[in-house]
Formats: C-alpha cells, sequence, structure tokens
C-alpha cells in the first residue's frame, strides 16, 4: 500500500492556506447556498464595493501587490492544483484569482502573498462557503466548534505532479475580516490555511482551518491537473 495512502487511512478520524495583508483580501467569500439550477455567470461584475449588503455579496480589490517568487528549492513554477478533504468530499480544482474584485465558484483560490505545498512561507487557499465548495467546513464548525475537523486529512495537489498531506490541527471560527494574515507566517514553516466566510460579504468574520504537513510525494498526473471551470458568481 502506498505510503500516502497508509497515512490518510490511519488518521482520518472515524467521524468523519506579505505585511500588510489583511483578511479582507482573501476574504471576499460569501455564505450563499446557491439555487438547485446552479449559480448563473454575471456578464458585468463589478470591482467597486457595494455597500448594501442586501444586494448581495461584496467584491473588495485586493490592496497589496503579490509575492510570486518561489523560496529557495522550491520549483518556480509550482502551484497548487486541487484540494481535497476526504472526509467531508470536497474536491476542488485551484486556480489564481481571475477576478480581483470576486472570486470564482466551482473552484478553490490560492493566496499569492503565500507559497505552494512545500514553501516555508506557508499555502493559504480559500473558496466560497456554498453546495460543492467550502459549504462542508462552515457547517462542520458550528458543530462543538468543529471539534470533529481535527485530525482530517487534506489533500494538496500541485503543477509539477506531487501530492502535499496536511493534517487539520485547529478550527479557528469568527475571525475578523481585518484581520492581518501576514502574521500567519509567524506561526510555523509549511503550514497549510484553509478559509471561507462566515456570511453573505466581505465584512463578515471568516472561518480559517490550520493544517500541518504530514508527508509528500509523487502523485499521478491526471490527478493533479483536474479542469478547472470557473463561473462568474458575483
Amino acid at each position: 500500500m502506498p505510503l500516502l495512502d497508509v497515512i490518510r487511512g490511519r488518521i482520518v478520524p472515524s467521524l468523519l492556506t506579505a505585511a500588510g495583508v489583511t483578511l479582507v483580501v482573501a476574504g471576499l467569500l460569501s455564505y450563499t447556498v446557491p439555487a438547485e439550477a446552479g449559480l448563473p455567470p454575471t456578464p458585468t461584475p463589478t470591482a467597486t464595493p457595494v455597500p448594501d449588503a442586501s444586494a448581495g455579496p461584496t467584491p473588495v480589490a485586493p490592496s497589496t501587490t503579490p509575492e510570486t517568487s518561489a523560496s529557495p528549492g522550491i520549483p518556480a513554477d509550482r502551484v497548487a492544483t486541487r484540494v481535497q478533504v476526504p472526509a467531508m468530499r470536497i474536491d476542488l480544482p485551484i486556480i489564481i484569482q481571475p477576478d480581483p474584485a470576486y472570486p470564482s465558484c466551482n473552484v478553490a483560490m490560492y493566496h499569492q502573498a503565500f507559497g505552494p505545498p512545500g514553501d516555508p512561507r506557508g499555502t493559504y487557499i480559500y473558496a466560497h462557503a456554498r453546495t460543492g465548495m467550502f459549504l462542508p467546513l462552515l457547517d462542520a464548525s458550528k458543530k462543538n466548534n468543529g471539534a470533529a475537523m481535527k485530525g482530517m486529512i487534506v489533500d494538496v495537489y500541485t503543477s509539477d505532479d506531487m501530492l502535499f498531506l496536511y493534517e487539520i490541527v485547529e478550527v479557528r471560527r469568527h475571525v475578523p475580516a481585518s484581520f492581518n494574515i501576514a502574521t500567519l507566517q509567524d506561526e510555523g514553516s509549511g503550514l497549510l490555511w484553509l478559509q471561507t466566510s462566515e456570511g453573505p460579504n466581505h465584512t463578515y468574520p471568516k472561518l480559517m482551518l490550520k493544517a500541518v504537513l504530514l508527508s509528500s510525494g509523487p502523485a499521478d498526473h491526471a490527478a493533479a491537473h483536474p479542469k478547472p471551470k470557473p463561473i462568474d458568481c458575483s
């Protein structure tokens, strides 16, 4: 049995990711369950914040220039391509956020002020709390403060056909939207952060999960390169 499978099977519980960067930069994610027919794209998204929360999720443009250079020893072209939380049935392609004003739906995104898996700066991955995305994380966090998610395994694939296995060790609820995520890089080397929103626009607190790296190894090329099909859900 491959080492990665052994680790996953042993640890997954039976019950089943830049100074001046603030959480609001990556905290553009909304808690909205789409209609059964799916999320129709909006033809002309706006990069201007909408002050009326009743009008829907409010986008905010990034306030800093992303850090894109890789750390020594990390392939310069490595990026995260897929994230799975098998125990929560989460499986999403990962892309660079195409619109700085509002994250896409049907995919996860990574924050470029951090690094790819294996980078000492850590990796920061975020997605909307919507059906088929990170909604299961938000739902689970409401039960005993997410205690059941501790110990769960997160799989992160990369563009150079690698698989990194992480274990969730901490669940942080109600993180203020103004939180400076640059401070997360001081908490340890090579951590993984998963983030989604607890409300319908960027002003609401965020849910953040902290995970530590367990192991890494080669991955099947097809598994590491899912076909993203992002849609505009602004």
